[in-house]
């Protein structure tokens, strides 16, 4: 998972991305990345570092450098394990023209893929997955015929028919103008935006999230639907071709988990589904024959406030802030190994000891993915004095990898995978735990079709793990 985020048509691009880019710092910690179009000298410049954005972009100085009224920008979270910096984005090609792009997602079926190009006397840079589909992106443009915008169209075409997995693509066609597609399912978001500017014309921007757009004063137009290529020409000229569509999929974890709470997907509220929630966790636990008491309901910040507020609401028992965040620790559950995840954890929080001595504990988190961030914060609620700690995770067990942009690579990883409900709570030190239902999940998101592989193994493309296509 990663965010990513195009601009055409301002004359401070660059700049705009990169604040871009601190809007969605959260999807990804290992690296950033921005390339810009000089137009007047057909040129790419580009700099991309290990770091968060802060870090890789220290100063206004570093970006103004990044000239030309388009840019495309990228904030990396890695699946792969490790960081290299081989593998970091934006990523070019100058054959058959200038052509830079970022990706949010995978591919599942990357090593065929990549196997199949270096047949073709293909050499790769990187083990990125972007790097794939920027070969099948260049190889579909450079045989078609027609307009710019057929070429364009004939190119996402040569993407979409073979490329599996979860992904969106933001990128720059040289100078001549900006391109975005999502795979056919629409696993990974990216949303539109237009503002005018000061000139009187368009600008246009792509990101993926909408918080990224509104900050940066663009309207929000719409969700780009699933393989659907846009395409933003020099002058401002947006055309839209359904490339490949199939069943709508975005990925459930958006709302669950990863997208700012400040966000919309799919014309749907980030923070309203969380409190949904909330409210149908709520429910079920209320209607347990033999329902625990708790003293308070308490947050794993930041994702879950919003269902421990509806969680406290609705069972009428008082919400309080007991942990509290370092703001300069990374996000966990994204960090890469398992030694990592427990630095950052110990590093992370700190407990409010006078809400926390003596109590019963209801602890609200948006998941529990390997168990190792919530068994080590029970443990510290009953280090400071906790009579019980109880856990509600608003998201069903995740039993199942995700091969589509989310690093749950084995089922051996995962707590749910051969735990119930009991047996989770033994393994994490806790007196009891609770998870929403696929139900409830369903109904927090109005119903509507997504992707939820890691809970049911039901995957959009075959896999090793199923066969099954939606």
């Amino acid at each position: 998972m990663c965010g990513i985020i195009g601009v055409l048509g301002s004359s401070t691009a660059a700049q705009e991305v990169g604040q871009g880019l601190l809007m969605l710092q959260h999807r990804g910690q290992d690296s950033a990345g921005i390339l810009s179009v000089d137009p007047d000298f057909g040129k790419f410049h580009m700099h991309k570092a290990m770091g968060h954005v802060s870090q890789v972009f220290p100063s206004g100085d570093s970006i103004r450098r990044l000239a030309g009224n388009a840019a495309i920008g990228h904030t990396r979270y890695s699946t792969l394990g490790d960081v290299k910096e081989s593998d970091l984005q934006p990523i070019a090609l100058s054959h058959p023209v200038g052509i830079g792009a970022v990706h949010n997602g995978n591919l599942s079926n990357y090593n065929e893929l990549r196997a199949e190009l270096i047949l073709k006397r293909r050499v790769f840079m990187t083990d990125n997955d972007l790097e794939v589909i920027l070969q099948l992106f260049a190889d579909g443009y450079g045989v078609a015929s027609g307009s710019t915008l057929q070429r364009v169209s004939a190119a996402t075409r040569a993407v979409l028919k073979v490329a599996e997995g979860g992904y969106s693509v933001v990128g720059l066609l040289g100078s001549e103008g900006l391109f975005a597609f999502r795979d056919p399912h629409g696993i990974r978001p990216l949303i539109l935006g237009k503002r005018l500017t000061a000139q009187g014309g368009n600008a246009y921007a792509l990101a993926s999230e909408s918080c990224a757009l509104t900050f940066l004063g663009y309207q929000v137009i719409r969700d780009v639907r699933p393989g659907e290529l846009i395409w933003i020409d020099e002058n401002g000229m947006l055309s839209s071709v359904h490339v490949l569509e199939k069943k709508a999929l975005p990925c459930m974890f958006e709302w669950v988990y990863f997208s700012g709470a400040d966000s919309t997907l799919e014309e749907k509220s980030v923070s309203s589904v969380r409190l949904k929630l909330g409210e149908r966790l709520a429910a079920r636990i209320r209607a347990m024959p033999n329902m625990p008491q708790f003293d308070i309901v308490a947050p794993v910040p930041e994702t879950a406030r919003p269902a421990a507020i509806a969680l406290s609401e609705n069972l009428g028992i008082p919400f309080r802030d007991v942990l509290i965040k370092n703001r300069y620790v990374q996000r966990s559950f994204i960090l890469n190994g398992q030694d990592r995840r427990k630095v950052a954890v110990n590093l992370k929080f700190s407990v409010v000891d006078s809400l926390v001595r003596g109590k019963s504990i209801l602890l609200v988190d948006d998941s529990i993915v390997r168990g190792t961030t919530s068994a080590r914060l029970i443990e510290l609620l009953r280090d400071h004095g906790a009579r019980q700690v109880y856990f509600a995770s608003t998201c069903p067990p995740i039993t199942h990898p995700c091969f589509y942009g989310i690093d749950f690579p084995t089922p051996e990883e995962l707590i749910a995978t051969s735990n119930g409900e009991e047996g989770v709570a033994v393994k994490l030190g806790a007196n009891g735990v609770f998870y929403a239902s696929m139900e409830d999940l369903s109904s927090a998101l109005g119903g509507s079709s997504v992707c939820s592989a890691c809970l049911t193994g039901q995957y959009p493309y075959p896999t090793q793990e199923s066969e099954t296509h939606a």
